[in-house]
């Protein structure tokens, strides 16, 4: 079983900044994207996000230049500095992975969501 747990979320004025932390841990063989979604009160989640295992990124248009995803693969872990923040920037945030369960299969697995509410 493999499980997902993310930290960091919390409350900030308009202008701060958070660093949000998602660590795998379990049985698996690799894994492969790792991505940083968000879903805010009444609307639907959106991915805000991404990372390969190579270090590729992609970002959301709105995020891009304020937010930097990152990752350490020696801890299973991705990050998301959060710089800038804006008050629309309000959601809980959830961490995806593409997780090698052996070498021939892939799984998705999500974190429970850590909360980001930004005060303007």
């Amino acid at each position: 079983q493999v499980q997902l747990v993310e930290s960091g979320g919390g409350l900030v004025q308009a202008g701060g900044s958070l660093r949000l932390s998602c660590t795998a841990s379990g049985s698996f063989y690799g894994i492969d994207n790792m991505d940083w979604y968000r879903q805010a009160p009444g609307m639907q989640r959106e991915l805000v996000a991404s990372i390969t295992s190579g270090g590729s990124t992609w970002y959301l248009d709105s995020v891009r230049g304020r937010f930097t995803i990152s990752r350490d693969n020696a801890k299973n872990a991705v990050y998301l500095q959060m710089n800038s923040l804006k008050s629309e920037d309000t959601a809980v945030y959830y961490c995806n992975a593409d997780v090698s369960i052996t070498y021939y299969s892939n799984q998705l697995y999500w974190g429970k969501g850590t909360l980001v509410t930004v005060s303007s």
